[in-house]
């Protein structure tokens, strides 16, 4: 391969790298204060919003059969995300608590943008390696995840939303009609109990009790523990407090994404415990180019549900006949489902419309709406 090759590929990846954009952000925030710790919001929501509108939809559809070794300038990133990551949550919990130039209100602000860090594009990256085979790429994503106090996402994404998605079994699929804010705290009771369920169920059909040492809920609190203690010992209870801090504002942020990624899209009962095979139409699908470079290309959700082994660089997007579409890319639509009212009055008649265009049968939707069908067979 020549030089010329790698710097054509290299460039090309180039605009997925927005997100070290926040690194030095968050330096300036922890530095100076006041008025800078709207920066990383700013850059994180803002700045792409407009930026979506500026530059507007990129339908490109990229070779499926690209080489895994034309990818590496797109993984890249993801790979070298955990120690840079690492060093922006436990370096600020460094210098909050050996400095003093900061009040209350500007330290709860400067680890909201941390979060912005640590939810917005950490549990994003950490999301894409644990859908990938390798060992070191799904330690990568058990890492982050880690560093949010969320580890069991990975059991929780892998053995039950991607396999329920759209049924009663999966606690992120959020419901027409539920407002954000009631959705967050039914999945952060739900989801923990969910995920070991389904380790539970897999271990048992594997003839194992469930304190087998297979059981990745092991790995997940042996990882939380240590990044605990590391930031306890670096900053006392005021840092493990800090860490807390940063950590729940990152989940809230994914929790938003969660919500708006299937809100009021439901797959079809068939009887005997049987629903559909998940489609594109299953998934709000958004193809705003700015957006999907800071979040690598996940509003192409509607592909990712339909294959998700495929790499972010590789995701198809799928135009209003298949998927259903968004009117923004995720950071605005996180900021409108924050408000429940804005948000069902531009939504609903969206969903409604999805249904009258693919379900036109269905006459009652009440049993979808309240989660109240029948559990997938097999999902228990």
């Amino acid at each position: 391969m020549s030089s010329r090759d790698e710097i054509r590929r290299s460039s090309h990846a180039l605009p997925f790298w927005l997100s070290l954009g926040t690194v030095p952000l968050a330096g300036i925030e922890a530095w100076v204060g006041g008025w800078t710790l709207i920066l990383l919001p700013a850059y994180a929501w803002w700045l792409t919003t407009v930026l979506d509108q500026l530059l507007g939809r990129n339908e490109d559809q990229p070779d499926t059969e690209t080489p895994e070794d034309d990818l590496f300038w797109y993984r890249a990133i993801t790979l070298i995300w955990f120690p840079i990551q690492a060093a922006v949550i436990f370096g600020t919990i460094w210098w909050v608590t050996h400095t003093d130039h900061l009040n209350g209100f500007e330290i709860v602000a400067l680890m909201f943008g941390v979060g912005v860090i640590s939810g917005t594009i950490g549990i994003v990256y950490a999301h894409e390696l644990l859908h990938q085979k390798s060992r070191l790429e799904r330690w990568l994503g058990d890492l982050l995840l880690a560093t949010v106090l969320y580890s069991h996402f990975r059991t929780e994404h892998l053995l039950v939303h991607h396999l329920w998605v759209g049924t009663p079994r999966d606690a992120v699929s959020a419901r027409y009609n539920e407002g954000f804010h009631r959705f967050f705290w039914r999945v952060i009771f739900e989801c923990p109990r969910s995920a070991w369920r389904a380790e539970k169920l897999k271990l048992r059909r594997a003839g194992r009790p469930v304190w087998h040492r297979s059981n990745p809920f092991w790995r997940y609190g042996a990882l939380q523990v240590l990044a605990l203690v590391v930031a306890a010992l670096l900053g006392g209870w005021m840092g493990l407090g800090l860490f807390l801090l940063q950590a729940l504002f990152a989940v809230w942020q994914l929790e938003l994404t969660n919500y708006v990624e299937h809100y009021g899209l439901t797959r079809q009962y068939k009887g005997e415990g049987r629903y559909e095979h998940v489609l594109p139409r299953h998934s709000w699908n958004a193809d705003h180019t700015a957006s999907n470079w800071l979040l690598i290309n996940l509003q192409r959700h509607s592909d990712h549900h339909y294959k998700p082994d495929r790499r972010f660089p590789l995701l198809q997007t799928y135009d209003a006949e298949e998927a259903p579409q968004l009117p923004f890319g995720y950071p605005g639509m996180t900021a409108l489902a924050m408000i429940p009212p804005l948000w069902h009055r531009r939504m609903n008649p969206r969903v409604r419309a999805w249904r009258r265009k693919y379900y036109p049968d269905v006459e009652d939707w009440t049993p979808y709406n309240k989660g109240t069908t029948p559990l997938p067979r097999g999902s228990f």
